[in-house]
């Protein structure tokens, strides 16, 4: 009998140490599909803004994006109360997993565009001549 549980454990100890090696062949993890949402419906909780400004809201909406078409998904967030909740109609950039869309985050802001350097003072013409 103790020879079936070491042997088990032996295999169990195996599982652990081969199965992540084996998923990770299947395609890089962290791999995120861009999509839009349409936003559909946003309930706001009663307590209002908390004491950091941040508010409770459960949003949903559909996605659609490069493998999903109208897939329909709901969340409760913590948006800040200043910049204001979202709205129904409106379309917000997301990412989400393409094998499980329903795990979707807010697409992070585009960088700000680099500063276009000065252009230097054009010298002015000299008359022509007389």
């Amino acid at each position: 009998m103790v020879e079936f549980a070491v042997l088990l454990l032996i295999v169990g100890a195996l599982a652990l140490v081969i199965g992540p090696r084996l998923m990770g062949r299947r395609g890089p993890r962290g791999e995120m599909a861009q999509g839009t949402l349409l936003v559909t419906g946003v309930s706001a909780s009663k307590s209002g803004a908390d004491s950091s400004g941040r508010e409770s809201v459960t949003i949903t909406g559909v996605i659609n994006g490069p493998t999903v078409n109208e897939h329909v998904v709901y969340q409760q967030l913590a948006v800040d109360a200043a910049t204001g909740r979202p709205s129904m109609g409106q379309l917000i950039p997301v990412v989400y997993s393409p094998k499980n869309p329903d795990k979707w985050f807010f697409a992070p802001a585009a960088p700000p565009a680099p500063p276009v350097p000065p252009t230097p003072p054009v010298p002015p013409m000299p008359p022509p001549a007389p």
